[in-house]
């Protein structure tokens, strides 16, 4: 099951499975290998700028752990690229995301992720 609409691209769908499926499923992340780009540009608070779908397949597992459900709030899709705004739930409180995908060829090529990260931090992500 995915959070995203039917609206959403197939890269998107399938990147949401994955990432809301369970830490217990999500292994080293080799379900999300077929949607990453090799060269994966991806940004975040904390990660800071990093290049290659290996590493962030890595940094992905930590959010995955500590990410009970995800409550989308608003999408936006273009011909190359999705906006997603979300609330995950924490161990210790709900922090809002928003995730911005550039994607070609039926892979993600580029992640911009914002959210708080003293609140993430806060309420049990790390």
């Amino acid at each position: 099951m995915t959070i995203v609409s039917e609206d959403a691209p197939a890269v998107i769908k399938s990147y949401y499975r994955v990432v809301t499926g369970g830490v217990e499923d999500y292994d080293d992340g080799r379900e999300l290998v077929p949607l990453l780009a090799d060269d994966l540009d991806f940004e975040g608070p904390i990660a800071g700028h990093v290049t290659g779908a290996a590493l962030f397949r890595q940094g992905v597992k930590g959010f995955i752990a500590n990410v009970s459900k995800i409550d989308l709030i608003q999408e936006v899709h273009g011909p190359d690229g999705t906006a997603v705004l979300y609330d995950a739930h924490m161990p210790k409180g709900i922090v809002r995301f928003t995730e911005f995908f550039k994607f070609a060829d039926g892979k993600i090529q580029r992640l911009r992720l914002q959210y708080d990260p003293a609140d993430y931090i806060a309420k049990g992500g790390g």
